[in-house]
């Protein structure tokens, strides 16, 4: 079952759709296949895939939330897939610019379904064309890497406009939390400072193109190891994480982006051994354990430059001088 919402900010306009996550979910023909949930759901064992991976959250959740849940079965975790779809002349032709997740909770003690986070796994074809397209078009035949400019600006004021449109907001209740793995080019270094649930915090050595380009979504971010993880998960946020949050609502984001983790770099978050005081991620890390979940991760690299030429074709290409024009006017309206 679907829900749609539609409401027009400015020029844009924006269309949220939204679909269940479980072992029947089929991907929108609109979803990057890279994504964590949609690569899942294809092949032969897809609904295998569903099945377990839903059960490694929902048990990840409950060892978590273990106060009043004696039997570690008190909790379940639901997703949503939400689907936001962008009109930038009025035409009724609509672009997928962004797709995140928003997780339920269910206590089957009390019957209550509680709003868990929005956000969660972040997917944008934006984003594709950025790092798949630009970035190495921009960087071909140059001695020494660097940055445009520019990049990341478009990406970054879409995604604002977006959280701070009357379409989020009848949709959400808070500022949307985006987690991801930590880098493999860093060092990642424990502090003194610990939460309940999100346990030990972490510091890197340096910042990274990843996190400036999330900042220019205007997302902060954090590091922390929860009880039990074996490496630290990286919190983009606004606000105030660590108070403008429950701690089931905390809880919801760990147990479902670990989970994608755990299949996705079980080299780094389904080692053998937990990060120590000073930690350099690895994905040549021998000493790991696999899930059950069968994936293609080479496929997924190699699908990023497709996706991001999509963007290039049916976005950026016949819309440049509009998304420019307005990117610029809403940087200065944001000032």
């Amino acid at each position: 079952m679907e829900n749609t919402e539609h409401a027009i900010n400015y020029d844009f306009a924006f269309t949220l759709k939204s679909i269940y996550f479980n072992e029947n979910y089929i991907p929108s023909t609109s979803t990057r296949t890279t994504t964590n949930f949609a690569n899942l759901a294809r092949g032969a064992s897809r609904q295998e895939n569903l099945r377990n991976t839903i059960n490694m959250i929902n048990n990840r959740f409950n060892s978590m939330a273990n106060w009043d849940n004696p039997t570690s079965d008190r909790y379940s975790v639901e997703l949503e897939i939400v689907s936001v779809d962008i009109d930038i002349d009025g035409s009724g032709t609509t672009f997928p610019s962004i797709e995140i997740l928003k997780t339920h909770i269910i206590d089957h003690f009390t019957g209550e379904r509680i709003e868990g986070i929005v956000g969660n796994n972040f997917s944008s074809y934006v984003r594709d064309y950025d790092f798949s397209v630009l970035l190495l078009e921009h960087n071909k035949g140059k001695d020494k890497f660097s940055i445009p400019e520019d990049f990341g600006d478009l990406h970054g004021n879409i995604f604002k406009h977006f959280v701070t449109s009357e379409s989020y907001k009848q949709q959400f209740n808070k500022p949307p939390v985006i987690c991801l793995s930590v880098s493999d080019n860093k060092t990642y270094n424990r502090t003194g400072n610990h939460h309940p649930i999100l346990g030990f915090e972490y510091q890197p050595n340096e910042s990274s193109l990843t996190e400036q380009y999330f900042k220019k979504m205007g997302l902060q971010v954090r590091y922390f190891m929860p009880a039990n993880s074996t490496a630290p998960l990286t919190f983009f946020f606004f606000g105030d994480l660590l108070a403008d949050y429950t701690n089931l609502e905390l809880i919801s984001t760990i147990s479902t982006m670990e989970t994608f983790q755990k299949i996705y770099r079980p080299e780094i978050y389904n080692a053998n051994a937990v990060a120590g005081l000073s930690y350099k991620p690895s994905l040549k890390n021998q000493d790991h354990s696999l899930t059950k979940i069968v994936y293609n991760r080479e496929e997924r690299s190699q699908l990023a430059i497709e996706q991001g030429k999509f963007a290039e074709e049916y976005f950026i290409k016949p819309h440049k001088a509009r998304l420019e024009e307005w990117s610029a006017n809403f940087a200065l309206q944001s000032i």
